[in-house]
């Protein structure tokens, strides 16, 4: 029985072109609502009398709770229809979002956001899984510079709205607004997507618990993991001071805020899908080095700047970005050609837990690192920065390792063919 696979001549079908728009929608909805509370920060401090380091936690708990859920679902990733599985933890997910949009105390926001992560954190693996699974490696980095765009457009369209509803009618309605988008977007889901279960006939004895054990005591996928642990650093860490830094530091009046991102946004699109095509043409580590460099520099400017003027904050979040979306489109390319088809989706759901934990772990940890002071102003960030700056370095050492491993093992699968 044959996949959904594309094409020698890698034309996208009607179907496989809904695919990726679906999946890339369903990480907008997710991601936006991460990224909401960024901007929202600066509201949050504020209206709920908080501390740095309890939002650092508001943060970090959403990522705990998806990396306990994704280790929890690793074990049944590969024994399911990934539809059946996908509209399951995104149904959760909505219920999380919802009681985020009604929650009125710090206590209560915390509760909602685990209960968010318990579900939002698994559905980033399980869409992994179907790409992986629908789409041949040549053409995998074009697919995810197109699911890419959705972490530019959650700033283009989703945080401009999401400020401007917060300012307008309170920082809840942001929530609102990603609730009933993720309802609609699950009944298309419902209605128009296939079940995607051709693994299932890569039949294994191992009960769950085994092979949940069989896959993280893989020597090969280590590796994977350990780099994944270092690659959530930097979003983690710089991201959700991002709003009050630009406040404070920067010297960028709020109102100003949407049109930073927004403007970040229409540019991370545009080279979302040009850096896509460039990983499959070029080679998907090269492009990772070069956007690691461009991310390495570019975060030790930002994060020592103080007053600068917008147009310049503006040209340097571009070009940060550009530089953070070549590393993520590669680098997750590269990862979906580790595992194999029978402990696919186990990987993917223990990649993404350890991505969750590791980014948890830089939430809270930036939290204690950043100060705020008596002005407002936030301090020691350009610390922070350098801690970025040496995951980053690490990382390219680490993504080499795997980039070889890679390329042995489609060395020996195309010998086998033969």
């Amino acid at each position: 029985m044959k996949t959904n696979t594309l094409p020698e001549k890698h034309v996208f079908t009607q179907y496989q072109i809904f695919l990726i728009a679906i999946i890339a929608i369903i990480q907008f909805s997710v991601i936006l609502d991460f990224m909401v509370l960024s901007p929202l920060g600066v509201i949050l401090l504020k209206d709920l009398q908080i501390k740095t380091t309890q939002f650092g936690w508001v943060v970090s708990v959403y990522a705990f709770s998806a990396g306990i859920a994704g280790l929890l679902a690793a074990g049944f990733a590969d024994k399911y229809d990934r539809k059946i599985l996908l509209l399951f933890f995104y149904c959760g997910f909505i219920t999380g979002t919802l009681l985020c949009a009604i929650a009125s105390t710090y206590e209560f926001l915390l509760v909602a956001r685990i209960i968010t992560g318990l579900f939002g954190g698994v559905i980033g693996s399980i869409s992994m899984a179907i790409i992986t699974d629908l789409f041949k490696m040549e053409i995998r980095g074009r697919v995810m510079g197109f699911v890419q765009m959705a972490f530019a457009a959650s700033q283009v369209l989703g945080i401009p709205v999401g400020l401007w509803l917060a300012n307008r009618y309170g920082w809840h309605s942001p929530f609102w607004m990603i609730a009933a988008f993720s309802a609609i977007v699950c009944i298309i889901i419902f209605i128009y997507l296939k079940p995607v279960k051709e693994h299932l006939n890569y039949k294994t004895d191992l009960n769950p618990i085994d092979h949940l054990i069989a896959t993280i005591s893989n020597k090969n996928y280590l590796k994977g993991f350990l780099a994944t642990s270092l690659l959530a650093t930097g979003g983690f860490m710089l991201m959700p001071f991002g709003s009050a830094f630009s406040i404070n530091n920067l010297k960028i009046p709020m109102e100003y805020l949407p049109l930073l991102y927004g403007v970040t946004g229409v540019f991370t699109i545009i080279f979302g899908p040009l850096l896509g095509k460039l990983s499959d043409k070029t080679g998907k580590y090269r492009l990772f080095v070069i956007g690691s460099v461009l991310s390495i520099l570019m975060v030790a400017v930002y994060t020592n700047l103080g007053p600068t003027p917008l147009w310049m904050v503006m040209v340097l979040n571009v070009i940060l970005f550009v530089g953070i979306t070549s590393r993520m489109i590669s680098a997750s390319a590269l990862m979906t050609a580790i595992p194999t088809q029978q402990y696919r989706g186990a990987f993917m759901s223990i990649n993404s837990s350890i991505q969750q934990i590791s980014g948890g772990i830089a939430a809270a940890g930036a939290g204690m690192i950043v100060v705020q002071s008596n002005s407002g102003e936030l301090l020691h960030y350009p610390a922070l920065g350098l801690v970025v700056i040496v995951s980053m370095l690490i990382t390219i050492v680490l993504m080499y390792i795997l980039n070889e491993q890679v390329q042995k093992n489609k060395n020996v699968s195309s010998i086998s063919k033969i």
